[in-house]
């Protein structure tokens, strides 16, 4: 087995997240406790030179203290080949910087196991990939044409309205077939979102009951959250007032699971997210998925532990 020695982060500047829920820190500790070397760099400090790919990094200790949760080397730069695993984990919008970093660390993969696959990262737009299961989804329309998605909210009544290749919960809106808002909102994702379609879904009122967000390592769930919405808001993202609380399988996410898992390992996704509400899937969560800390807060699994040991055997 091909050992790993040195592993680098790309990330949103670790100075700025939340270690009780991130869940790219809990990746950093466990690679620390195995041994490895880590190294940190920004999406902004890549680079490509004749065929080679380069980052400005700096070396990585973290602990699990806050406020005081990581110190940082000299920066250096280097030839990122040099590197045994890189973990591709800077936070969306998947906007034209995400698909050029993409492009460029595919130049290093998989000599340099990159997590998740880089090109089947550019290749699965979160809200696309998931229509390949179009019959786990609830009814979906992709489409900027203002009298295409009129029709579907007549249709089918209540809709979520979102940005196609939005995260977090940015630009969520519920709208009811007599909101008398519903024009002033296509208005204003028309001028936000310039060129791109808007996602609209059918409205599932098992949402207040929470959106599960479950988590799959090589194809297989191992772990899971529930994420409610506060009362006055039908987005369920923990960091815009959703409640996480401790949650089991079922039967029909089990089955969602054994229906997605031979593509996500096709497609050399280590590590993805899942959201369930009631019983549809809604997101594939590939770019940096969260959710680790709290499965582990509430008994379940050590998600870190497993996907490292996933990585390990993929280096053998």
């Amino acid at each position: 087995m091909a050992r790993i020695r040195k592993v680098a982060f790309q990330m949103d500047h670790i100075s700025g997240i939340n270690i009780a829920g991130d869940s790219t820190f809990a990746m950093a500790l466990e690679a620390q406790a195995r041994g490895y070397e880590l190294f940190h760099y920004t999406p902004d400090r890549l680079s490509m030179r004749d065929g080679k790919v380069f980052a400005a990094v700096e070396p990585l200790s973290v602990r699990d203290i806050k406020g005081d949760h990581f110190t940082l080397g000299d920066r250096q730069r280097i030839d990122l080949s040099a590197m045994d695993v890189i973990h591709l984990r800077q936070d969306p919008p998947f906007d034209m910087g995400y698909i050029t970093s993409t492009h460029l660390l595919e130049r290093i993969h998989p000599k340099t196991l990159v997590v998740n696959d880089p090109a089947w990262v550019r290749n699965s737009p979160e809200k696309i990939f998931v229509t390949e299961f179009a019959d786990l989804m609830p009814t979906t329309l992709i489409s900027r044409d203002v009298a295409e998605i009129a029709r579907f909210r007549e249709e089918m009544g209540d809709i979520i309205l979102k940005p196609l290749y939005g995260n977090g919960g940015a630009g969520v809106f519920h709208s009811a077939r007599d909101d008398r808002n519903f024009s002033s909102l296509l208005e204003m994702f028309n001028q936000m979102y310039r060129g791109e379609p808007f996602i609209a879904q059918a409205y599932l009122p098992a949402v207040r009951k929470g959106d599960k967000r479950i988590l799959l390592i090589d194809g297989k769930p191992v772990g899971a959250i529930n994420r409610v919405p506060a009362e006055h808001d039908s987005r369920s993202n923990m960091h815009v007032g959703g409640r996480a609380e401790p949650v089991e399988i079922t039967a029909r996410e089990e089955e969602i699971c054994a229906r997605i898992g031979p593509a996500l390992r096709e497609r050399g996704f280590l590590f993805v997210g899942i959201d369930v509400i009631g019983d549809y899937m809604t997101e594939i969560n590939v770019t940096s998925p969260t959710g680790i800390r709290e499965v582990k807060k509430f008994g379940g699994a050590d998600v870190a532990s497993l996907l490292w040991d996933a990585i390990e055997e993929k280096r053998g």
